[in-house]
């Protein structure tokens, strides 16, 4: 991938003089004053930002400052007058990675962008390494012991270390994106960038923009050159999640790509070529699509060399266990919580619901336990309705028979009994059923019409 590299100067003749310099190594931007900097650097990553010190209005050391608050930090180069040294060496001290002084040496700058870049690659690469060792994105984040995850890393263990396009099929949030991220992570491509990209969240029009980029002028709003998502993962990994949703206008760039590995940017004739190893995946039967042809049949043939089938939580419910404890660790650790327990009949509850959300929801209900209840022992009564006597698919775990009663008929006359046995005591009451007072208020509250007048606390 060629750096990019953003020139900040207010004279227009050293802008250009720098840009008909490096231009033939590197992709320039240019931008005459630090708002126009600050809209650039929202809208494109840079490797290196090369800025005058001294501009009218707002001074370089602010593009330091901004730059040092992006996720992605880009090298800072300061340019300055001679006299003004000593606050370039200021703007050093602020996270500036060096300066030159005016008139502008070249081939000493040449040398600055290079040892710039280095430092950069190899600070990405230690951050990649230590995400690897810390199982972010490989084998230990899938979680589960069933047959049915055994045979998707059995799967994942065989492509990854190929070149093979990959086709992940499977429902909306049951785990497509980390799918993808293992076979990049245990693939030769793991220190190259994995760039993901959710085709159905952006129209069609920007959705092109955002993979091939454009040139300057190519459309309204287009004012300067973009690289696109294709250029950003090159001798990487691309992931395009819910490929059914593209239109048929960027089908045929995609499959122009996958037979020839150039492509164009929006507004310009010049092929681009880079390696890119691309992972799509989709909730939707592409094989169905292509009769109603709506896909490209030879698209889908060329995506499809190598098909891994992402099962839904309902088809491996023996897992839920093991998942529901991780998020419930995760979600508390992040909010300074105390982490909840299940009490049995609660996480039976739970492994019978049908999950239609998959493992997104799964994770979405862990944050909600861990926020409402902060810690403690959840039982089945403390479960949303639509958790309480669903019956679904039958799992290992053994589920009590049913009774004639309805849950929450049960659940009344069990709280009815509890309150009698205690003589009318709410924290015996708790203690007997084996839940929290809270909890009995809450039932209390939540079933007006028990008799509860006259109980004692």
């Amino acid at each position: 991938m060629i750096p990019s590299i953003l020139i900040v100067d207010d004279e227009k003749h050293t802008r250009e003089g720098l840009q008909m310099a490096l231009d033939e190594r590197y992709d320039i931007y240019l931008a005459q004053d630090v708002d126009e900097a600050f809209n650039l650097i929202e809208a494109q990553e840079f490797e290196v930002i090369l800025t005058d010190l001294r501009m009218p209005g707002k001074s370089g050391m602010k593009i330091v400052d901004r730059a040092l608050k992006l996720p992605n930090k880009p090298v800072v180069i300061m340019m300055t007058a001679y006299g003004n040294v000593s606050s370039a060496v200021e703007a050093m001290k602020r996270g500036a990675t060096d300066f030159l002084t005016k008139p502008v040496n070249l081939d000493k700058l040449e040398i600055l962008i290079r040892r710039a870049l280095k430092s950069k690659s190899l600070e990405t690469e230690n951050q990649q390494l230590h995400e690897r060792l810390d199982g972010k994105f490989n084998f230990d984040g899938i979680l589960g012991n069933s047959n049915a995850l055994d045979k998707v890393r059995e799967r994942i263990s065989l492509v990854a270390p190929s070149k093979a396009t990959v086709l992940i099929e499977g429902e909306t949030g049951s785990g497509k994106e980390l799918i993808a991220q293992a076979i990049h992570q245990n693939s030769p491509r793991s220190k190259q960038p994995f760039i993901a990209v959710h085709c159905a969240a952006l129209p069609e029009n920007l959705l092109e923009s955002e993979l091939f980029g454009h040139e300057k002028g190519s459309f309204t709003g287009a004012t300067e050159r973009r690289i696109g998502r294709f250029e950003a993962a090159d001798s990487g990994t691309l992931f395009l999640d819910e490929i059914g949703e593209i239109s048929l206008g960027i089908q045929v760039k995609l499959l122009r790509f996958l037979e020839q590995k150039t492509f164009e940017r929006i507004g310009s004739s010049q092929e681009q070529t880079v390696d890119v190893r691309l992972v799509a995946a989709t909730n939707r039967n592409l094989a169905e699509m292509v009769k109603e042809g709506t896909f490209r049949e030879d698209l889908y043939f060329r995506l499809n060399v190598v098909q891994i089938n992402m099962p839904s939580l309902r088809e491996h419910t023996e897992d839920i266990p093991i998942l529901l404890n991780h998020f419930l660790e995760d979600m508390a650790k992040e909010n300074g919580l105390p982490v909840p327990s299940f009490e049995p009949g609660a996480m039976r509850a739970v492994m019978r619901y049908s999950w239609p959300g998959n493992v997104r929801e799964l994770r979405n209900f862990a944050e909600n336990v861990v926020v409402l209840h902060r810690g403690g022992r959840i039982q089945e009564f403390d479960l949303d309705s639509k958790f309480r006597g669903e019956m679904g698919e039958e799992t290992d775990v053994e589920v009590a028979p049913a009774s004639p009663l309805s849950v929450e008929e049960n659940g009344k006359r069990l709280l009815r009994e509890a309150l009698i046995e205690a003589g009318g005591n709410r924290t015996k009451a708790a203690k007997l059923m084996g839940i929290s007072r809270r909890t009995l208020h809450r039932k209390l509250s939540q079933w007006p019409e028990l008799d509860v007048s006259g109980l004692k606390d």
